[in-house]
């Protein structure tokens, strides 16, 4: 086991798998204890979901959100992953002196009109303030209940053979807008942050009926670490096309000056969807009469013909080749 904490340990692949392994589940494990985005807790007759999330992005301004819109998203989202409508949301500050409090007000308000959108209201929480030097300027930690609207919650253990599998849109934006955004590379390009809360989309796939297996949100790690995820926890092998994943122009040049793969790049505005076969196409045409799914698209299917818990992907020429997993740190403090 390795002696210190490292930046891998905060990228959402392998490393961070053995940290949690290690030491949070060692220590910690209990039956309600989960691998999902937020856990399922009965509470009388109701079924809730709970999750928290800490949130340490730089910068905290960037194309296309903040910080503070970041925030409630990934939280709300987490919840809706479950199939739970977010109800209440708490947050805690840690607050380095000498922040502009016209940063922070504009950080704030930013939460308000995201939880707004949502639906959701802000009804506790807790500030500090550090010394300066002790924290960089601002980190924020969210948590949130939504209550379970479907008899069957979604979860990464439920994939199964010929599942079909969705992205709800184009990858990889989130973690190329913030790259662009620390200005390291003398790189320019109009890109901006897929960064937006998702329950509406979660919700009119239950409306419309659709029998979601899986649903997780791309977050660090980006769709190649969830799909490693998916694959261990539901002891399956997974099959993409290449050619069918969506990805912005912009991001897949990026990727290409900077040796970086899209896959593995952050969304925090993009959803991850294992359902059957027969249901996929109605469910990329319904994504697709909404704003945050307009670019939703099939990139492939639960294949029992691979080894569990692998990826594999078949490049633009044809070729199938096993996905490397993911290891490292791309790029850290993207959420």
């Amino acid at each position: 086991m390795q002696s210190t904490v490292l930046l891998a340990h905060g990228g959402g692949g392998a490393q961070t798998r053995d940290l949690i392994a290690q030491v949070f589940q060692n220590h910690l494990a209990n039956p309600e204890f989960t691998q999902d985005d937020a856990a399922i807790l009965k509470l009388g007759q109701e079924h809730i979901a709970f999750s928290t999330d800490g949130f340490i992005v730089q910068p905290y301004f960037f194309p296309g959100g903040d910080i503070g819109k970041l925030s409630i998203c990934g939280t709300v989202n987490d919840l809706s992953c479950m199939g739970a409508q977010p109800k209440w949301l708490t947050c805690a500050f840690v607050l380095e002196e000498g922040l502009p409090l016209k940063d922070l007000d504009t950080i704030v308000a930013s939460m308000a009109a995201t939880a707004k959108e949502v639906g959701v209201n802000i009804v506790a929480g807790d500030t500090k303030v550090a010394s300066k030097g002790q924290v960089d300027r601002i980190f924020i930690t969210t948590s949130g209940i939504g209550q379970i609207i479907t008899p069957n919650p979604p979860a990464g253990s439920l994939a199964q053979n010929n599942d079909a599998i969705i992205v709800t849109g184009d990858i990889g934006r989130h973690g190329a807008a913030i790259l662009l955004a620390r200005e390291q590379f003398g790189l320019e390009a109009e890109i901006t942050s897929d960064c937006a809360p998702l329950w509406h989309l979660v919700r009119k796939l239950y409306a419309a009926q659709i029998d979601i297996h899986v649903i997780r949100d791309a977050t660090r790690g980006g769709v190649g670490t969830v799909l490693y995820e998916i694959a261990a926890q539901s002891n399956v092998g997974i099959h993409i096309q290449q050619k069918a994943i969506p990805i912005e122009p912009q991001v897949q040049g990026i990727c290409r000056i900077l040796g970086l793969d899209p896959l593995y790049l952050a969304c925090e505005g993009r959803l991850v969807l294992f359902v059957p076969q027969d249901k996929a196409q109605d469910t990329v045409e319904l994504l697709q009469k909404e704003a945050h799914g307009q670019n939703a698209a099939i990139i492939g299917y639960v294949d029992a013909k691979q080894k569990a818990g692998t990826v594999v992907v078949e490049t633009e020429i044809g070729a199938v080749t096993v996905l490397p997993q993911p290891t490292g740190e791309l790029l850290p403090r993207i959420c």
